[in-house]
């Protein structure tokens, strides 16, 4: 995960941990079933009815997120979890989003289908909306969503802090030596010794880029013990190392629909979400237009 200045997220160099056989979508299948109505929600500022129900669609890096805030999100009546690092791979994200994404068209007096991503190396550029408005955050990554906003993540003009989160701990895709355990029995059976040792050296010299890990904390259950994990990390790579306090409201607003332009992309059915190469990073795109 990069820094300001560097919004995509850093892709690690041995592709996607998906994991599983063959051409399988890496998806962990959740539900979540609530009141399909609440006593007052603010109205979506794109001119949509108030929200009744949302889907969401959803990376597992946000999972302790997510259980937390679950209690005080009754609109999310669908959600689906999809493994961390699909963003290695744009082009198959894309088609597991978009496989999710038509999933959804059989459900019925859904307000928005909501994804919990953003800009992902392009890999949300292309989707297309089905029968129900499709929701994404203007975002470039993850780390946005943890820090509240595009001005607060830009605030911190922090080029040489890694990021650290729970989501991204448990993964093993963050730097430290449990990292480095990880990329050997990935690599191990497909490439010699010599070789794996190659590609780590390339790992680590991307590390080299950074001096202090930063965990975000945003009060969940576990966020003590992760926090430790991303101290010893640092410890580890002779880094500095500090925690800061997260900013759950972007995420909190997702959840409960208040989806305003300026923090929200809210693409009508039917069309595609663009990349927009300014502070928007997204806009709507007609199906016919060219290019």
């Amino acid at each position: 995960m990069r820094g300001h200045g560097t919004p995509v997220q850093h892709r690690a160099a041995f592709g996607s941990n998906a994991g599983g056989p063959a051409g399988a979508a890496p998806i962990r299948r959740r539900l979540w079933r609530g009141p399909l109505t609440l006593p007052a929600v603010r109205p979506m500022l794109s001119g949509m009815s108030r929200p009744t129900s949302i889907a969401l669609i959803a990376c597992d890096v946000f999972e302790s997120e997510l259980d937390r805030f679950a209690a005080d999100a009754p609109l999310i009546v669908h959600r689906r979890d999809l493994e961390i690092g699909l963003h290695d791979q744009p082009d198959k994200m894309r088609v597991v989003l978009q496989s999710e994404i038509d999933r959804c068209d059989a459900l019925e007096g859904l307000a928005g289908v909501l994804l919990l991503y953003g800009l992902c190396g392009r890999g949300t550029a292309g989707l297309r909306a089905g029968r129900h408005p499709l929701v994404i955050p203007r975002a470039h990554d993850c780390i946005t969503l943890f820090l509240g906003c595009r001005k607060q993540f830009a605030a911190r003009a922090c080029g040489r802090c890694y990021y650290y989160t729970p989501g991204w701990n448990r993964a093993r895709r963050v730097p430290g030596p449990d990292r480095e355990v990880k990329v050997r029995e990935d690599l191990a059976g497909r490439f010699d010794e010599d070789d794996i040792e190659y590609l780590i050296g390339v790992e680590r010299e991307t590390w080299g880029h950074y001096d202090r890990a930063t965990f975000v904390d945003l009060g969940t259950k576990d966020a003590e013990a992760e926090a430790d994990y991303a101290a010893s990390c640092a410890g580890w790579l002779g880094w500095g190392f500090e925690r800061i306090r997260g900013d759950e409201t972007l995420l909190r607003d997702a959840l409960s629909g208040r989806w305003d332009d300026e923090r929200f992309l809210v693409v009508p059915p039917g069309h595609l979400i663009a990349h927009s190469p300014d502070e928007r990073i997204f806009v709507v795109k007609d199906p016919g237009s060219p290019g």
